[in-house]
């Protein structure tokens, strides 16, 4: 893919960040726009000197801005979404409009040139599902309209369903990208991400929280493994249509990651745990393990996620004691 004019949305975002270097360093020029949200420029700060680096301040949900960055871009990354539970428990119009309404937006712009595109869901689209292992055809449960955390995992199902549309009637080389739990430098606890959060608490003294039981399971994913899957995926012909799960297998509880923050930070922290409803209101409802059949994406692309979470969890620990 190197000498790609590449457009990546949410690219000052964490995981959009280091998308950017890597599509750099493999000598493509990056286009990176994002309304600065959940992005930071300090994200990309050491990338805009590189001259073939660009930074827009604008949103996804601009199709005049849109389509006028996707002209002559050969590849886009749709990263760009309403993300972290906090957040879609406190905005779920902005989580339905904003998310449908920006997929709807690169779609229609990358038909112009037949751009390759990758769309970035999330695990959360599985939902309830009672599996002990996700793969990608399986049976997507989402729950009670009621309960408005699952707005999130609607949004992406439909922005799956379209991507994958403009495959079927267009022939828009798509592709549709599950996340699970991806973790690494610059990710912010603020929006109810897990991992900074604890270490951040860790590391200032202050009590460990967890919710709920602490019994839930997760498999966390290191960020470049992530980056590294999605430049693979958009050099792949045999990717066009098709959905993948990005994820560790290495499975542990929050208790024990919380345990484990504890001891790597060398922390005197005490864990407490406080309920759902304290921490996000009524009708929430978590979902107890995600687990990802990765078999699809190694096939592909010959690589899955390698990184271990104790490596993955000391890099972030040395990037937030450097603050």
């Amino acid at each position: 893919m190197a000498k790609t004019n590449v457009l990546v949305t949410g690219g000052a975002g964490f995981i959009g960040s280091h998308l950017c270097e890597l599509l750099l360093n493999n000598n493509c020029s990056v286009t990176a726009l994002d309304n600065f949200s959940t992005g930071k420029r300090d994200n990309v700060s050491h990338l805009v000197s590189n001259n073939k680096f660009t930074l827009i301040e604008g949103d996804a949900t601009d199709y005049s801005l849109v389509e006028k960055l996707a002209e002559n871009i050969q590849v886009i990354y749709h990263l760009a979404a309403l993300v972290g539970v906090k957040k879609v428990m406190d905005e779920p119009i902005n989580t339905i409009e904003v998310n449908h309404e920006a997929t709807r937006n690169i779609l229609r712009s990358a038909l112009k040139n037949k751009a390759r595109v990758i769309i970035a869901s999330s695990s959360e689209v599985y939902g309830a599902n009672p599996n002990l292992v996700f793969s990608e055809d399986d049976i997507c449960m989402i729950g009670p309209t009621s309960y408005r955390r699952w707005c999130y995992s609607a949004s992406k199902l439909l922005d799956e369903f379209h991507g994958l549309a403009y495959f079927y009637e267009k022939k828009l080389p798509v592709t549709i990208v599950r996340l699970f739990n991806t973790i690494g430098e610059r990710q912010a606890g603020s929006y109810g991400m897990v991992v900074p959060t604890l270490i951040k608490q860790a590391l200032a003294g202050e009590p460990i929280t967890v919710f709920g039981t602490g019994e839930q399971k997760r498999c966390f994913t290191y960020v470049k493994d992530v980056a590294n899957s999605l430049y693979l995926l958009a050099c792949s012909n045999k990717a066009h249509g098709q959905v993948f799960n990005i994820g560790s297998t290495n499975e542990i509880s929050i208790n024990d990651l919380a345990k484990k923050i504890k001891l790597l930070t060398n922390s005197s922290s005490s864990i407490v745990y406080k309920g759902y409803k304290e921490a996000y209101g009524e009708n929430f409802k978590d979902i107890e393990r995600r687990y990802p059949d990765v078999s699809r994406l190694l096939n592909t692309i010959g690589y899955h996620p390698e990184t271990s979470l104790d490596e993955a969890l000391q890099k972030i620990i040395v990037s937030m004691k450097n603050k």
